[in-house]
């Protein structure tokens, strides 16, 4: 069993990234600009916000954090969008999710110019994901491929099972590794909670994908011997014997399935890292204009 380490890998990706922002404000006079949208005080969304401004300083970004009230209205949160839409000095921004009940999502997915969605969430840059075209990918997606080629695992001529179908990781993985291209060409099946016989299919799986979001689903007799395990999942339990009464775990019951893989995922320390890295990728991109000139 070998430790997929994406703490590390995007320490790497991200000094490489700092090399190539210095260079782009020397030649430019520009320095990339990511702002986020966070809308009440959700301690989770909070951190993972918390987590993207600091990669952005780490990486040479500039970086705008609006916060709003939990009770504001869907439409005054939409007229805060448009106006980083309108902003040529913000080059991408992301809406930080979940957002409260009383707000439609799709709709304020919807009222992202997607020139700006650095977070790969909007139908357009779904849409040209799909076909092959060049887009933003969604950032976990993303950051998942990165470690994939980083770890050299093969993917071609594989069977994939990804377990979870959000538009956010599941469906848009599913797509990609499916597709002629480097990570890719897989085979891939796409389960779910109401999957029959669900552990029949996941014992097939070459590489296994867990973003179906319940702490330990994934267990050692769902597994295939040897297969690589890339957890998605990031669960806050409880635990009494932590300090702060509870622990993050993934989709997968990591200590006992990780004997049966060739190549596993840790949570914290796997996927999470490389789903800022891929933020932080895709808003060089759009400083850069690369995906929409």
């Amino acid at each position: 069993m070998k430790l997929i380490d994406g703490k590390a890998v995007s320490e790497e990706l991200k000094n490489t990234l700092k090399q190539d922002v210095l260079e782009y404000q020397q030649r430019t006079g520009r320095t990339p600009h990511l702002a986020a949208i966070i809308v009440g005080n959700n301690p989770a969304s909070k951190a993972y916000v918390g987590n993207k401004v600091k990669s952005c300083h780490q990486v040479g970004f500039r970086s705008t954090l609006i916060q709003l009230p939990e009770d504001i209205t869907e439409q005054l949160l939409i007229e805060e969008i448009q106006k980083l839409n309108n902003d040529p000095d913000i080059d991408g921004f992301i809406v930080q999710l979940p957002l409260p009940a009383h707000i439609d999502e799709v709709k304020v997915t919807l009222a992202i110019d997607p020139k700006k969605d650095v977070d790969g969430f909007h139908p357009v840059n779904f849409g040209r994901m799909a076909q092959g075209l060049p887009c933003y990918l969604p950032a976990t997606p993303y950051g998942i491929l990165l470690l994939l080629d980083r770890y050299n695992i093969e993917v071609s001529g594989k069977h994939v099972v990804v377990v979870g179908r959000s538009n956010i990781v599941g469906t848009p993985i599913s797509i990609l590794l499916s597709r002629k291209a480097n990570p890719g060409n897989a085979t891939v099946t796409l389960a779910h909670s109401r999957t029959k016989n669900l552990s029949e299919i996941t014992l097939q799986g070459d590489i296994l994908i867990a973003a179906i979001g319940i702490p330990d689903f994934i267990k050692e007799d769902m597994v295939k011997d040897n297969a690589v395990v890339i957890d998605v999942g990031i669960n806050r339990v409880a635990a009494p014997d932590q300090p702060k009464g509870s622990k993050l775990t993934g989709d997968v019951d990591f200590l006992n399935v990780r004997s049966k893989t060739s190549y596993i995922t840790p949570v914290p320390g796997g996927v999470g890292p490389m789903t800022v890295l891929g933020l932080m990728l895709n808003t060089f991109k759009a400083a850069k204009k690369e995906i929409y000139p």
